[in-house]
């Protein structure tokens, strides 16, 4: 059964989804960092809020760990690239406080827009300064948006209903998705001349850092204000001081700082500023959503491969999960195959896939056949971390559908570049369900791969196939199962034999010296 650790506190749901689908969890909540390295290597997913920090030294520690859950947004608390080098899945929760960040920031529009802070600390003060907080209406007024994802999209939605004009910055909206949100797509340049709002929904990337600079803020127009709800450090903010001092920013409301908690910030006490502790996703509604999902997701993967909302790998529902599973079993072992096959260094590879695995999510496919691949060379390596470690050796990886219809109602084929040259297998499954190769450097072979095979490539002549048998008999190895393929007759033929007995190097060595062979190893599925 597999076991995951709460070490934030998380609503009970949370624990109550993972017992309902058959996973142990422990809630162990306020450790020190030393302290969860102690006990982490008894899990196998962690689930947390903000607090735990999954650094490179507890994921060295987790040696069972298998997926991290955070139950919101960030993920600044992950070290993404030690989990993706260790194989851990990342999952993070991006709907779950959606609406509730949004409303928080039209909240602050609103507050900015009437100075609704200022004004309630100066009538609670006995101060009746009705003349003093004259606001704007928000009808009619151009709100840019910095992010035009999910909460930002809700943002806008709302911002339309109040009647706003919406413009939106983001390099991956396209032309028809500004067009479905009712938004004005623009430039950054543009949205910061025009804007009488700007509100950021961006994460926090070495493209994004600083996003409104000090060069950016000069740009926009007088009397702007800003909202952030979404990352500390897209704001320069001693640049934003500058500009409220100066009354250029007519406001700006900040939920996030660079620094948190923010108990010092030079912002503190500005004119027209106002602040929250971060409170984009604090409502009960989204705090139950989050730990809803985060334990769904979770236990989705543990339990039946499910990969929903993760950073590091591709994403694979619960219902593809069944219908891919012999195919990412397929990918590997061709992966494996060629990986033990092909000598030399490895440049480039290409995935090819045909028929009905064409239809397929590729991604899966990919990872599995660099799962294979790669495994031949460590023993640590699965679908997480093997595109990372592919990248990272500088292997050139290709994915290729074709429409065309093939001898096999199903194929997928795997090529690598080597410097002996291209080398090539391909395999299909039997009954949607059977691994099954069918193709072998570019000779029709039908083999199962499981378990030790001996691959052999000889000339095809008269008697070997009986010298080989007598081989193999004197050294008391059986012969499970036997797979021939040639190109022509007398000339080359490959076979792959599946042994009852491991292939020792006095075997393999036997086994050079007969007549005709040309290559001979030992394979192991």
């Amino acid at each position: 059964m597999p076991k995951v650790l709460i070490s934030d506190k998380m609503d009970p749901k949370a624990a109550e989804i993972f017992r309902a689908r058959g996973v142990e969890v422990d809630e162990i909540t306020g450790k020190t960092p030393d302290e969860l390295k102690a006990i982490i290597g008894n899990y196998d997913g962690l689930a947390i809020r903000s607090s735990t920090k999954a650094t490179k030294e507890l994921l060295e520690a987790a040696t069972n760990l298998k997926v991290i859950g955070r139950a919101g947004i960030g993920v600044d608390n992950v070290d993404i690239p030690a989990a993706s080098a260790k194989g851990v899945v990342v999952m993070n929760t991006p709907f779950g406080n959606s609406i509730t960040t949004a409303e928080h920031a039209i909240a602050l529009m609103f507050a900015l827009a009437r100075q609704l802070p200022e004004a309630d600390a100066s009538t609670q003060a006995g101060k009746w300064e009705k003349n003093r907080f004259m606001g704007v209406e928000l009808t009619s007024k151009t709100l840019g948006l910095i992010g035009a994802g999910n909460i930002g999209s809700i943002v806008a939605d709302r911002a339309l209903g109040l009647k706003m004009k919406v413009i939106a910055y983001d390099p991956f909206l396209t032309p028809e998705r500004a067009v479905e949100m009712g938004v004005e797509k623009v430039e950054l340049d543009a949205l910061l001349a025009r804007a009488d709002f700007i509100t950021l929904h961006t994460p926090l990337t070495d493209q994004t850092r600083n996003i409104l600079s000090k060069e950016n803020l000069a740009k926009t127009r007088k009397g702007v204000r800003i909202i952030n709800c979404a990352r500390g450090g897209l704001i320069d903010e001693a640049a934003l001081k500058e500009g409220l001092e100066s009354g250029h920013v007519a406001g700006a409301a900040l939920d996030v700082f660079v620094e948190e908690p923010a108990k010092a910030s030079p912002l503190f006490g500005t004119p027209n500023f106002i602040s929250t502790p971060h409170l984009g996703a604090s409502t009960s509604e989204a705090q139950v959503n989050v730990a809803i999902q985060v334990a769904e997701q979770m236990a989705d993967f543990l339990v039946s491969g499910g990969v929903t909302n993760a950073l590091n790998m591709p994403s694979l529902s619960a219902e593809e999960a069944p219908r891919l599973k012999p195919y990412m079993a397929l990918a590997e072992k061709l992966g494996s195959l060629v990986g033990q096959l092909a000598h030399g260094a490895l440049s480039e590879i290409a995935i090819e896939t045909e028929g009905a695995a064409a239809e397929l999510n590729q991604k899966p496919i990919t990872g599995a056949v660099l799962a294979g691949l790669m495994r031949v060379h460590s023993d640590t390596v699965n679908m997480v971390n093997a595109p990372f470690l592919a990248k990272e050796r500088g292997l050139d990886v290709r994915e290729v559908r074709h429409d065309r219809e093939g001898d096999y109602h199903t194929l997928v084929r795997v090529t690598v570049k080597t410097d002996a040259g291209d080398r090539s297998v391909a395999g299909t499954l039997f009954g949607n369900a059977q691994p099954r190769l069918v193709e072998l450097f570019g000779i029709k072979v039908e083999a199962d791969l499981a378990g030790d095979m001996l691959y052999i490539v000889n000339e095809d002549a008269p008697g070997f196939i009986g010298r080989l048998g007598t081989t193999l008999g004197e050294a008391g190895v059986n012969i499970g199962t036997f797979h021939l393929g040639r190109r022509t007759a007398g000339g080359e033929a490959v076979l792959l034999l599946s042994l009852d007995d491991a292939v020792t190097p006095e075997l393999i060595a036997k086994v050079r010296t007969l007549p005709g062979v040309k290559t001979a190893m030992a394979l192991k599925f």
